[in-house]
């Protein structure tokens, strides 16, 4: 790892490890744990991990290890039903109860000193906010990186099956706690199979013929509505309206979960909680590899302000995100800053202009094939094919329409939530609509900033209006470049196809292919920085 990451911190410390100890589930299961801790005289305070994903690679030395060595006592465990440990793996149901029984247990380790921090990853986030549901008097730290609160959200955008993401996970969740080789097995047999897989009609059928035995998948693909009672008590979004543990939040803005992080983010300053914000260059993966350094060193600093009373490796300010396009950090006193909404309105020839359109005519039109779907460039995913990209091979298709402004005559700096005011109509009255923010070069290499999806119900030839939220950014776009709105009928495979009909996208059978139009009174809307002036803040 050293030498993989030369800016990790000096050891303080030799390590120890005790490994397989047995802690009682809340059902009485055995959770199979590891310990790690410093090999030193003294008191140190824990950190709690608790995992799906097995005890070995990366988290025995990216968690055990390393946070052992700068002083604490490191408890890395198992989840029920998955790396040694008994019972049955319920997804997301356990994890509160099995935490509070964890805490009973370390009340009883001699080296405990009452004093408790959580830290982790995705699914390891959404352990810490089970935890934090009735947080223990214990428990004085959080950190949460590129975390889960909300699973329904994870597997879902407004209706439509985030494919991509639900297949990653299913083999994550599955494979990875057996070990690296049986998941890098299923991650190829996957990667073999996944235009059959993505295409197969039904689509339900075939994910669950070639993952296998994933006890969650089917109802997870069934249920697309959040107020479903399967979903009930799934989301943790409320327990941050409450908390007054002092907690970190770490994100990628190319993380499948940024949203969620930044929701919380929101929720924690709301009710007063004290919080940070980092945002690097990252995606869900990247985060834990080429950002690690920044991550560990986040979380590190926060950690010891809280459980060591040794503030110095904190920031003076509470947020800290990358600039894209710029390739600098830039520090907020919040997230999001003050900012002044600009919109950017299609115009005939493909322009995208900011002169305010005169009526509510079509202006242009595309044609979605759930035959030929469009495919997905780039982008918050799961999978390795995640992060910025070239998008000039999927903008020179016919189903997809771009817009796109004169080149800049100074910088243009965007923070904050991006959002399409959409007015469609289809001849179907069904559709999908993916609109994406992009940077064009002076080259004209068009890349992806951010995007969102929305699902549609259309009447007639009477269009109808949609506001897509398009996740979040900051990013500059420098003088020459020009700003593109691309608006499609879907991303394939990262959402499911849309059938063109009222059928369930998962058990469709029938396609039927959509005539989107969009009208003239459309609007990419930008969060234009109002803060402190500087040459290039707004145009």
């Amino acid at each position: 790892m050293r030498a993989t990451w030369r800016r990790l911190p000096a050891k303080l410390h030799d390590a120890g490890w005790e490994p397989g100890l047995v802690v009682p589930a809340a059902d009485g299961s055995p959770l199979i744990t590891d310990h790690y801790f410093p090999r030193a005289e003294g008191d140190f305070p824990t950190l709690l991990v608790r995992s799906p994903y097995g005890r070995g690679l990366p988290w025995s030395p990216m968690y055990g290890m390393l946070f052992a060595e700068q002083g604490f006592h490191v408890v890395l465990q198992s989840c029920r039903g998955t790396g040694g440990s008994g019972g049955r793996f319920d997804l997301w149901r356990n994890e509160a109860a099995d935490g509070r029984a964890t805490i009973s247990w370390l009340r009883k380790q001699p080296w405990f000193n009452g004093t408790l921090g959580t830290v982790g990853p995705s699914y390891l986030g959404y352990v810490q906010w089970a935890l934090a549901m009735d947080p223990p008097p214990e428990l004085k730290a959080m950190v949460v990186q590129v975390g889960l609160h909300d699973p329904h959200a994870l597997f879902h955008a407004d209706g439509a099956l985030r494919l991509d993401n639900t297949l990653a996970v299913a083999v994550g969740m599955t494979y990875q706690h057996q070990g690296i080789a049986p998941l890098a097995r299923a991650t190829l047999r996957l990667q073999r199979r996944l235009r059959d897989i993505t295409t197969a009609q039904p689509l339900r059928a075939a994910c669950l013929a070639a993952l296998g035995e994933v006890p969650w998948l089917d109802d997870v693909m069934t249920h697309p509505d959040a107020n479903n009672p399967y979903w009930q008590g799934a989301s943790l979004a409320g327990v941050a309206e409450r908390l007054r543990v002092p907690t970190s939040l770490i994100t990628g803005w190319h993380d499948a979960l940024a949203d969620q992080t930044f929701e919380q983010y929101g929720r924690l300053r709301q009710a007063g909680c004290e919080t940070a914000l980092l945002v690097g260059p990252w995606t869900h993966t990247s985060a834990l590899q080429r950002g690690w350094p920044e991550v560990f060193a986040e979380s590190l600093a926060w950690l010891r302000a809280h459980l060591c009373a040794d503030p110095s490796g904190l920031r003076p300010t509470a947020v800290r995100v990358h600039i894209g396009g710029e390739n600098a950090w830039r520090d907020l006193d919040h997230w999001p800053p003050p900012t002044a909404a600009t919109s950017w309105f299609p115009a005939l020839d493909g322009h995208l202009t900011q002169q305010t359109p005169t009526d509510i005519a079509p202006l242009s039109s595309i044609r979605y094939d759930p035959a030929d779907p469009t495919p997905s460039v780039g982008g918050p995913v799961l999978s390795r094919a995640a992060g910025p990209r070239d998008n000039r091979a999927l903008e020179a298709r016919a189903d997809v329409l771009t817009f796109t402004s004169p080149p800049l005559p100074q910088p243009l700096d965007i923070l904050g939530p991006v959002s399409a005011r959409l007015n469609i109509s289809t001849d179907t009255g069904y559709a999908d609509v993916f609109t994406r923010l992009c940077d064009v070069d002076a080259q004209g290499r068009s890349t992806n900033v951010c995007d969102g999806l929305t699902r549609l119900r259309t009447t007639g030839h009477t269009p109808s209006q949609a506001t897509v939220p398009m996740s979040s950014t900051a990013y500059r776009f420098p003088t020459g470049h020009r700003i593109r709105w691309q608006i499609s009928g879907g991303a394939h495979p990262r959402y499911a196809r849309h059938p063109g009909t009222a059928d369930s996208t998962v058990d469709a059978i029938t396609f039927t292919p959509v005539r989107i139009t969009l009208h003239a009174d459309s609007a990419l809307i930008l969060p234009c920085s109002s803060g402190p002036t500087r040459p290039g803040d707004c145009v």
